[in-house]
């Protein structure tokens, strides 16, 4: 079997880790009973199943953990030990989600989460509440939990990522948006995604959506109205994609995605993995100007923390000809990688899926 054949193997995401652990947690509580496998449901209705790694119980506390398996994309959090405490209260339905050692705490702003909070997004604190009420249904109405989540390991691993530089200090932070880790770095991504170009065309379909992930997906499934087998997941390789569609005479193409990709796309870089490549605030910044914003704003990009806080900085100056700049600069960028062969539509959203610009080249 040739690598780009091989079957890669997912992972699960330190949000996955911390689900689980807090399940085995109150699980353990319950049934007064070490607990070594739980079945977590995902976001998008899916379940995985996760091994335990250890469990102990009292009769109002357990702690449990999970080690993070980054399957056959393994990151810096690959092996790492997600611990997670929960302490009952007389809070009865309450679920209150607290980090712990190791476990970052967000100081800048541009990341979609509380400053001076811990770094624990969105997506996982909502699958630890609704995985928390299923298995602890009977419990949550006669008591309340205090969960809480730490890394042991966590400050030593964090020096290893980006969290430093995006003003998350002390340690990693619990993320994930589907709770499974899909390798995308590897030659058998770049095969799934010219499979999945044949797949449209075999089915006669010659107009393909190509995101940047799950959630754009999603967001573009509600606008673009085209069967499953036309939305193409192209994760970090928007260069390579769009050439594969011009060799496949693809008839067009919509390009989907968020601020931080799409000002990657803008700059001209083909391959956007966080790793391989840093969002350029100065390009930004200049785009801001070129939109017509003062020196103000165009300062304050400027020292920005992420793309993401600097689609907060634009909103709040309601200049939405920025959008349609970076949008023009995406369609230039992938128009010259497809050597101008494929006609190409770009659809910036925000985090809410909103419609920030779409455009065309008109």
């Amino acid at each position: 079997m040739t690598e780009e054949n091989k079957k890669l193997r997912t992972g699960f995401t330190t949000g996955t880790c911390s689900t689980a652990a807090a399940m085995a947690s109150v699980l353990s509580i319950i049934n007064q009973k070490e607990i070594e496998l739980v079945e977590v449901e995902l976001p998008k209705g899916n379940s995985i199943r996760i091994k335990i790694h250890s469990c102990k119980f009292e009769v109002n506390s357990a702690k449990c953990s999970v080690i993070k398996d980054g399957g056959d994309d393994p990151d810096v959090t690959h092996g790492a030990e997600i611990v997670v405490e929960v302490k009952l209260t007389d809070q009865i339905g309450q679920i209150k989600i607290n980090g712990g050692n190791g476990v970052g705490i967000v100081t800048k702003p541009g990341l979609g989460l509380e400053i001076n909070k811990p770094a624990i997004n969105p997506v996982p604190k909502k699958m630890i509440i609704d995985n928390l009420m299923r298995v602890g249904k009977e419990l949550l109405e006669e008591k309340g939990v205090i969960v809480t989540i730490s890394v042991p390991k966590g400050k030593e691993l964090a020096v290893k990522t980006d969290n430093p530089r995006l003003g998350i200090v002390g340690g990693i932070s619990i993320l994930g948006t589907s709770g499974i880790v899909i390798p995308f770095s590897t030659a058998s991504y770049a095969a799934s995604i010219r499979q999945n170009l044949d797949v449209s065309l075999a089915m006669g379909d010659k107009i393909v959506v190509l995101t940047t992930g799950g959630r754009s997906e999603t967001f573009a499934k509600n606008i673009v109205d085209l069967p499953e087998h036309c939305f193409v997941q192209m994760g970090d390789f928007s260069g390579y994609t769009i050439q594969q569609c011009a060799k496949k005479n693809i008839e067009k193409a919509f390009v989907v995605g968020f601020i931080g990709k799409l000002a990657k796309m803008a700059m001209g870089v083909k391959q956007t993995h966080v790793k391989g490549s840093k969002v350029d605030m100065q390009f930004l910044a200049d785009l801001v100007k070129k939109a017509g914003s003062d020196n103000t704003i165009v300062e304050r990009v400027k020292e920005a923390n992420t793309a993401r806080h600097v689609l907060e900085i634009v909103k709040e100056s309601k200049n939405s000809d920025f959008f349609k700049l970076l949008c023009k600069e995406v369609y230039l960028q992938m128009r010259k990688h497809s050597e101008n062969k494929v006609p190409i539509e770009i659809i910036l959203f925000d985090f809410d899926g909103i419609v920030l610009e779409r455009y065309s080249g008109q």
